[in-house]
């Protein structure tokens, strides 16, 4: 269901990823991003989903959330996986082979590697949404992005619309799950048939959908003009964002979370 997507929402909380400065909290995610990629066996694939565990840990969120954000995801991490079965070659005999398709025991090993990558990817990306507010979000990228003023970036102007991108994600979701039953109970079939009679079948949603969110982004537009909304130039903060010890922490760990997976890549690059 349309409203299981938790996709950049935000739940309270007091934990200790809630009470990390938002500035550490996207590099901290930008750097997990990063360092997932740098694994080349299991050994330091199983240190940053151990890492990941014990950051959903400390987020205190139930692992049902988490599940959420994976499940919308999950077929094409499917089918990224399985694809990648069927372009690994390797000498010996093939578990299975059919016509043109050729699966080898390497194959399933770096499908299961990428399939657990891409989730690792997900879970460490979301926790940024499900732990920081999104207007806390937008203040602390337009501080991160502050130096590219000097080139004359709009960098207030971009936070801004990254943030109401996330923001407007679960409003287009919910609204999309009320037109879609709107439209059943008029007797709409959207499960039923071929592909394309089902892309045929949502023609009906995407027009009111699309209505919707004009609609929606022109009274956002008319309620900053309201409030003599001009951009970032001589604003003041409500907030000011000092560094507390568990900002140094974390950011401790994370270095050494991509050191240790560099040096498990050099000295242990045969250990599955």
């Amino acid at each position: 269901m349309l409203k299981d997507i938790t996709i950049g929402q935000f739940f309270p909380g007091n934990s200790l990823l809630h009470r990390l400065d938002p500035r550490v909290k996207i590099v901290l995610t930008i750097a997990f991003i990063a360092a997932v990629f740098v694994p080349k066996t299991w050994a330091g694939l199983l240190l940053a989903m151990a890492f990941s565990v014990m950051a959903v840990a400390l987020s205190r969120l139930p692992f049902a959330l988490i599940w959420k954000s994976i499940k919308p995801i999950l077929p094409i991490v499917l089918i990224t996986a399985l694809l990648s079965v069927f372009y690994v070659r390797e000498e010996g005999d093939p578990l299975f082979s059919w016509w043109i398709i050729t699966v080898y025991k390497k194959g399933i090993f770096n499908a299961v590697f990428l399939a657990s990558r891409i989730v690792c990817l997900i879970v460490g990306s979301s926790l940024l949404t499900y732990t920081t507010e999104p207007t806390t979000l937008t203040d602390a990228l337009e501080r991160l992005m502050k130096p590219l003023r000097l080139i004359r970036v709009p960098v207030h102007d971009l936070a801004m619309m990254m943030t109401i991108a996330l923001r407007f994600i679960p409003t287009l979701i919910e609204e999309t799950d009320k037109i879609m039953s709107a439209q059943k109970a008029r007797g709409a079939d959207l499960e039923s048939g071929n592909l394309m009679q089902r892309i045929r079948a949502l023609m009906p949603i995407m027009i009111p959908l699309f209505a919707s969110s004009f609609r929606r982004a022109y009274e956002l537009a008319t309620a900053m003009e309201c409030r003599c909304y001009n951009g970032g130039e001589g604003r003041t903060r409500m907030k000011s964002y000092r560094m507390a010890a568990r900002d140094y922490v974390a950011l401790v760990l994370t270095a050494m979370l991509i050191a240790g997976m560099i040096v498990l890549n050099v000295f242990l690059p045969n250990v599955i």
